[in-house]
């Protein structure tokens, strides 16, 4: 008779919107217990563990005491002293993106993992979107990028700058694509619903000579989320809502002269990638999940910190132009 496998006992520090999609995933996976949600909002907090039947905690640090991993869905100014606290009391954690606005305090949460040998994953949920995962199998040597996420306001992410809420998913897939360093940046910005960015437009040249234009925004009232990439033999467009991928390439092309005009004439050859849709945040509770019984992570430490350092640059300059 074999031993039964023993259950992942993991929690959710923070049952807002993201919080509550975390815990609706721990609670389907087979091989994870649920122990129990905090919040800061008790109402809130209770609704939810009485939702799945499971313990709420006032304090978020006697919750620690009971699990071995958490997700931290607190609000972005909370998740460097709440992931510190975390991770000092020995769980293994998931931070939601970013991981900090302090490029210090986000490496800091990193050293203390390494040292005391636990996962730190930061919830960049696109990673694990079937198209993004299809991306690296077709793109090579990408000539031009082009990103657009944009999406009505939302007042729950009102004090986070747009780079951090938005832009920051498409700034992670690209440098792990592009694979090159930042040779120059530009960026231009406005804030005309919040005290902070909502509207920005970033370009970036990279040593390798790939161009890439972000465009992230939260006063468009059209929720969208694509981007293109020009390669020297394909064209690549991806949808990230409906997890598609169209690959155009150009199969002949001519051109008439005639007394009266030039005509030009193209065939294009158009393929849609089959793409394995899945939940991506239910792959990315269980690739955390797997690293803690042992698995090796996606990404590095050195990119996790990669794309946090380049939004970070793109807001200072968004402020240095503001002043």
């Amino acid at each position: 008779m074999t031993e039964e496998k023993k259950k992942t006992r993991a929690g959710v520090i923070g049952v807002g919107r993201m919080g509550q999609f975390h815990a609706n995933v721990y609670s389907e996976m087979s091989e994870v217990e649920l122990v129990g949600v905090s919040d800061a909002n008790h109402a809130r907090g209770r609704a939810v563990a009485e939702k799945y039947k499971i313990k709420f905690f006032p304090d978020y640090r006697e919750m620690l005491k009971q699990v071995d991993v958490a997700s931290v869905a607190v609000p972005t100014k909370l998740h460097f002293e709440v992931a510190r606290v975390a991770l000092g009391a020995g769980v293994h954690l998931l931070v939601e993106k970013p991981v900090s606005d302090n490029f210090e305090n986000a490496k800091e949460l990193f050293d203390i993992a390494t040292q005391k040998g636990l996962v730190l994953h930061v919830g960049h949920v696109e990673r694990f979107n079937g198209a993004v995962q299809e991306l690296h199998k077709i793109v090579e040597n990408p000539i031009l990028i082009q990103c657009s996420r944009m999406g009505p306001f939302d007042p729950r992410v009102g004090e986070d700058s747009v780079v951090l809420d938005l832009m920051i998913h498409d700034l992670d897939i690209v440098l792990n694509l592009v694979n090159s360093e930042v040779e120059s940046l530009g960026v231009v910005a406005s804030s005309p619903m919040s005290k902070v960015e909502d509207v920005v437009n970033v370009q970036v040249k990279f040593k390798s000579g790939c161009l890439a234009t972000f465009t992230a925004s939260r006063a468009t009232q059209n929720k969208l989320r694509n981007m293109s990439i020009s390669c020297k033999e394909r064209y690549v467009y991806l949808n990230f809502a409906d997890q598609e991928i169209h690959v155009h390439r150009l199969a002949s092309s001519a051109h008439e002269v005639s007394r009266q005009q030039l005509r030009y004439k193209e065939e294009l050859t158009t393929e849609k990638i089959f793409v394995h849709r899945d939940n991506p945040l239910k792959l990315e509770l269980r690739h955390l999940v797997n690293c803690v019984q042992g698995a090796e992570r996606m990404v590095s430490v050195e990119n996790e910190l990669k794309s946090l350092r380049l939004a970070l640059d793109i807001l200072e300059l968004c402020r240095k132009k503001k002043s």
